[in-house]
């Protein structure tokens, strides 16, 4: 208990020069803990109803479209007025993945599960946005093909 204390008190020490100068230097930069900076202006989405290309298995595909003003809350879900499996073949929509139609043990549903019914949570609209943060983020293929190049590989031509 007494380590525990003693711990805590050591942790309130070292922070509290940052804490009192109330700046953390992170993505927003050195800006005070207290104000809060006005955020950019979102860009508009895009609006082509062209499906991208994910870039890793199991990603979440981007909404193609815009969706403002879309309502989805406890009563209704915009989404599924398209992308339903009963009014895909009819709105030509991608219909929603078999996957979303399962509880937690696997076990099919006859509605859309409630832990995949508020669709933001893993679907966004596309925007063509600068990254907030530089990577050098590879797509598996890419990286299966870089890996059996002749030169990466110790093999000669």
């Amino acid at each position: 208990m007494i380590r525990l204390i003693s711990l805590a008190v050591m942790t309130l020490i070292v922070a509290a020069p940052c804490a009192a100068q109330g700046v953390v230097d992170s993505m927003r930069g050195a800006t005070p803990i207290v104000d809060e900076p006005k955020p950019p202006p979102l860009d508009n989405p895009e609006n082509k109803d062209v499906k991208r290309e994910r870039s890793y298995a199991m990603q979440p595909p981007t909404i193609p479209h815009k969706i403002d003003n879309y309502q989805v809350d406890l009563n209704t879900n915009k989404c599924l007025s398209c992308h339903s499996r009963s009014r895909a073949a009819q709105t030509q929509a991608v219909a929603v993945s078999v996957s979303h139609y399962m509880d937690r043990d696997g076990n099919f549903l006859a509605e859309v599960s409630p832990r995949r019914y508020f669709c933001e949570q893993c679907h966004v609209v596309q925007m063509d946005a600068k990254p907030l943060v530089d990577n050098t983020f590879q797509d598996v293929d890419v990286l299966l093909q870089g890996s059996r190049s002749p030169q990466k590989s110790g093999k000669k031509k």
